[in-house]
């Protein structure tokens, strides 16, 4: 569900995180006028395509028509968050966004029916709202389900003191997760030392005693008081038809009464700060941090625009201006910056990672002098032309995204109206240099700043940040700019699918895969994959090869890093092009007319690198800050430790399992040379496939590809690495991390099998049920559900399509003192599995939820292009992939369970815990070990 970080929720609420707006839709959408509107309702405003309607009851409802998105988002949002929590109520919203999930008279099991509509769900919590969302494949009984849910459990919910009672320690689960990164920390103290009486210097996720303590009657109170129709904004985006949503919108949600209760208001203002804040983390640890952070006005402010693309100024890489004064004179291994767009006014934060040899105090002193130097002269026009450019691509990047923005819309609303994510578009495109650096002088004072120490001033200077402004005063009337062009409507089933794919052979050895189609504003989605060496010539070549394709977007011989990166952003292109050991890999997404520019440029990072010596230093140094943050990590350990004992590659082999401390003598130890020699041994286009879908003109890119790799062969020969099955004996270990709040079970088992064996159906529905789905399947309904002991618990099943070698997986995470309990209930869920199946109901929902997850993979054009450059790669036609669906939907329970009998063995899987064992001893409970034998 949701994430414990301020800055994880970022992306739903504004462009300098993921991306922040939301999508508009095409003029043409058909919107049912007003005198036909189901009674109770009324339209109020249309903004490029999104029209809003209201119900007599106050919800708002915004439509949001995609017909070529063959997928449907139901989007609630609550305008409740941890800002309108009291005294001894901290993390109340979000504990009450777990308890949403737990049912209702009508629902009582929504996992198990989120999981049978194949959906894509989860939840959300933030200062200012509290979000849930799920898209699934568009048909009429889905839609009609996820209205009917979210209506339902918006006043039904139970609210259940037994399922307080385990959802609590879930909870403090996932509290416990977010005490391990020392960054997230130390933004959270930052945060409640700069924030002396609102809200917002409380961490969303409360205080560990206040999770445990709430009483269930305060919690139903809150939860009445909140989620109330005129309290909500619902939104639903995708493919649907317009008049029958608002029918059914009307049937479910319109007749909900109206609380007679007034909502209350928070009236907290933070004063202005009279002085430089201090605060310090100490935590066991390997990388440092320094950050500071600064009042900045709210998200809606006419000044937020300005301090966005500041922030951007600040903290980007690798043109921002803390990179340039603090890791390319390599005093910090990498740098941030990011600000919250909240209600009221909010904070800009930036902050440096510094490796352990590297001094902390020169590095914040750095980081404060770089801050004031943006506040005491005006940024270049490049500088904010750079800004605005990545800030708008993130913009357009998300709108053509209904899905997205269907969930980004949630931020804009609790900022006070969903039309900001329109007027802050507005706002970036006129910010001018001159904006930028009035509200640097305005805000970047030392006065108004929380850092890692306290310096003493002689006199005192108070920053008086803008209160909230009128949202309604500048909104009400806003139209907005002419809808993006819509799609057509797409068929996602694998035969529809394969009629309209192209496959082409090109020199050198090219598998060209076109599908064009009519996308929403023309976007297009390239995936691309060339296969690298042999088992023989990789030996010992895996350090050069991450580090050769972590140096493709570093420099051309034409381009250096920042212009690579300003090109993209011109051209609204999001563009990926890296490589490991066994293959180099391109990912383009754009739009059409910008497609051929896009391609030209990851295949200059690809064909043309330049290899420059200052960048590879700073990604040695990055990589090296990476790996101390990661070498008490207990997932890391967990994982790394279990892919050795069941994997057991000798340390040369590019599948060795490396730990950090063994990557990091191999960083520590690699050369330029090296990278560059791997480059020039290994990359060409010999063995590859493109895959190309969207909207493109089908000839004019494959006469680009064919001029731009026909003449690049690699150097040395490709055959792929094949794995070989073998029968690993079980392995039962415990790892130490210190001071580590929450701790890791990984555990796996081997099985002989390929995907074309007759028992890989029943595999895979069998491990769907198992671990697999919505907070649903077994594992997840009893170690986390019923006993609330891993707010995380998953398992997965592989099989390849070359080799008889498969493996079974599950992961969780808990609190250290649990793990006798945890190993037990697992042990026995799985032997439960294996002694008597599953039910009837359970296959029966478990195929049609995992069906539909399919057709919502299909649905989305990145995912179907990385699907149809993995079956060229297998020599497969999706057609295959309808075979096998087939067959799962024939699957029998009695199939189910003579398979999972025959793979599985509960005795037989190995698993490793990693987590402070020695903390945990101290409060009772016993932690074994048994090497592998």
């Amino acid at each position: 569900m949701s994430k414990r970080s301020r800055r994880a929720l970022a992306f739903l609420l504004f462009p300098a995180g993921v991306s922040s707006a939301a999508a508009a839709l095409a003029a043409s959408a058909s919107t049912p006028p007003t005198a036909k509107l189901p009674a109770g309702m009324r339209q109020v405003t249309s903004v490029e395509g999104i029209t809003e309607y209201r119900l007599d009851n106050g919800l708002r409802v915004l439509l949001f028509p995609d017909p070529s998105k063959q997928t449907a988002t139901v989007n609630i949002t609550y305008l409740v968050g941890s800002r309108h929590e009291g005294y001894g109520e901290s993390g109340m919203a979000h504990l009450l966004e777990h308890m949403v999930f737990k049912g209702t008279p009508k629902h009582p099991n929504i996992p198990q029916e989120l999981t049978a509509h194949g959906a894509r769900p989860n939840g959300t919590t933030w200062f200012d709202r509290t979000n849930y969302f799920e898209t699934f494949a568009a048909t009429d009984e889905n839609l009609d389900w996820a209205l009917d849910l979210e209506a339902d459990r918006m006043v039904n919910s139970y609210i259940a003191k037994k399922d307080l009672d385990s959802e609590f320690s879930v909870v403090r689960n996932e509290f416990e997760v977010g005490e391990n990164s020392p960054q997230e920390v130390l933004t959270d103290r930052m945060m409640s030392t700069a924030y002396l009486w609102h809200n917002y210097g409380k961490s969303t996720i409360g205080s560990r005693e206040d999770i445990e303590r709430v009483p269930i009657e305060n919690l139903q109170a809150f939860y009445h008081k909140w989620y109330q129709p005129d309290n909500a904004m619902l939104v639903v985006a995708g493919k649907f038809d317009d008049a029958r949503t608002l029918q059914r919108i009307a049937a479910t949600f319109g007749k909900l009464e109206r609380p007679k209760r007034a909502l209350p208001n928070t009236w907290t203002v933070e004063p202005p700060q009279d002085g430089e804040r201090t605060v310090t983390l100490r935590r066991v640890g390997d990388l440092q941090v320094a950050g500071a952070l600064y009042h900045v006005p709210a998200g809606s402010h006419a000044d937020y625009a300005a301090v966005d693309l500041l922030t951007y100024i600040l903290g980007d890489t690798p043109s921002g201006m803390l990179y340039k004064s603090l890791v390319e004179t390599k005093k910090a291994s990498s740098v941030f910056g990011f600000s919250f767009a909240l209600r009221d006014p909010t904070a800009l934060i930036v902050g440096a990672q510094v490796r352990a040899e590297n001094s902390l105090d020169e590095t914040r002193d750095i980081l404060l002098r770089t801050v004031a130097d943006a506040a005491a002269a005006s940024p270049s026009e490049d500088a904010v032309r750079r800004a605005r450019d990545s800030r708008l691509k993130n913009w357009e990047t998300t709108m053509r995204n209904s899905e997205r923005a269907a969930i980004a819309l949630s931020g804009w609303a609790a900022m006070g109206d969903w039309r900001l994510m329109f007027v802050h578009r507005d706002r970036l495109e006129k910010v001018t240099p001159a904006d930028v650096h009035r509200v640097a002088q305005a805000y970047l004072k030392p006065e108004n700043s929380t850092v890692g120490l306290f310096l003493p001033a002689k006199e005192s200077v108070r920053v008086q940040v803008p209160a909230r402004p009128d949202v309604a005063s500048f909104v009400e009337a806003y139209k907005g700019r002419e809808a993006m062009a819509q799609g057509e409507e797409f068929d996602p089933s694998p035969a529809a699918v394969e009629a309209r794919i192209q496959r082409i052979a090109l020199a050198p050895g090219i598998k060209l895969v076109l599908l064009p189609k009519k996308t929403r504003g023309a976007t297009v989605s390239a995936s691309m994959t060339f296969h690298l060496g042999d088992e023989a010539s990789l030996q010992g070549r895996g350090t050069d090869a991450e580090l050769a394709g972590s140096m493709l977007m570093r420099g051309t011989k034409t381009k250096t890093r920042q212009q690579i990166r300003d090109a993209a952003d011109q051209l609204k292109a999001q563009i990926g092009v890296n490589g490991n050991a066994t293959a180099a890999l391109v990912s383009i997404e754009t739009i059409r007319d910008n497609f051929a520019g896009a391609l030209t440029l990851a295949t200059e990072a690809l064909t043309t690198p330049a290899f420059p010596e200052a960048e590879f230093e700073l990604l040695r140094q990055e990589t090296l800050a990476g790996l101390e943050d990661s070498k008490n990590d207990p997932r890391q350990k967990a994982f790394t430790t279990l892919q050795k004992h069941l994997n057991p590659w000798p340390p040369a082999d590019p599948r060795y399992a490396n730990t950090s401390e063994e990557k990091m003598q191999l960083v520590q130890a690699a050369k330029l040379d090296g990278a560059r020699s791997f480059w020039q041994d290994f990359y060409g286009a010999s063995a590859a496939e493109i895959v190309v879908v969207g909207d493109f003109d089908p000839a004019s890119v494959k006469a680009q590809i064919e001029q731009s790799f026909a003449n690049w062969k690699s150097a040395k020969p490709f055959t792929r690495l094949a794995n070989t099955y073998q029968d690993r004996p079980v392995a039962r270990v415990t790892v130490e991390t210190p001071d580590k709040e929450s701790a890791v079970f990984a555990a796996g088992q081997r099985v002989r099998m390929r995907d074309d064996d007759p028992d890989y159906p029943a595999m895979v529905l069998g491990n769907f049920m198992t671990g697999g789905g919505f907070l649903n399947s077994r594992l997840a309904a009893r170690l986390r559900q019923k006993e609330g002991l891993s707010y995380g618990v998953n398992s997965s099943f592989n099989a390849s399509s070359f080799d008889q070698d498969g493996s079974f997986g599950s992961f969780a995470i808990y609190a250290p003192q649990n793990s006798d309990k945890l190993v037990a209930a697992y042990g026995e869920e799985i032997t439960r599995i294996l002694q008597s199946g599953f039910t009837a109901d359970e296959i029966a929902a478990a195929k049609k939820g995992w069906l539909q997850g399919r057709t919502v993979s299909r649905s989305t054009d990145r995912e179907l292009a990385r699907m149809l450059g993995s079956r060229e790669y297998s020599g497969r036609k999706l057609l295959w992939d309808e075979a096998f669906e087939k067959s799962v939907d024939a699957l029998s329970g009695d199939q189910i369970l003579a398979a999972m009998r025959k793979h599985l063995d509960e005795a037989k899987i190995s698993f490793v815990q990693a987590g402070d064992w020695a903390k945990a001893k101290g409060a009772g409970t016993g932690v074994t070990s048994r090497s592998p034998q």
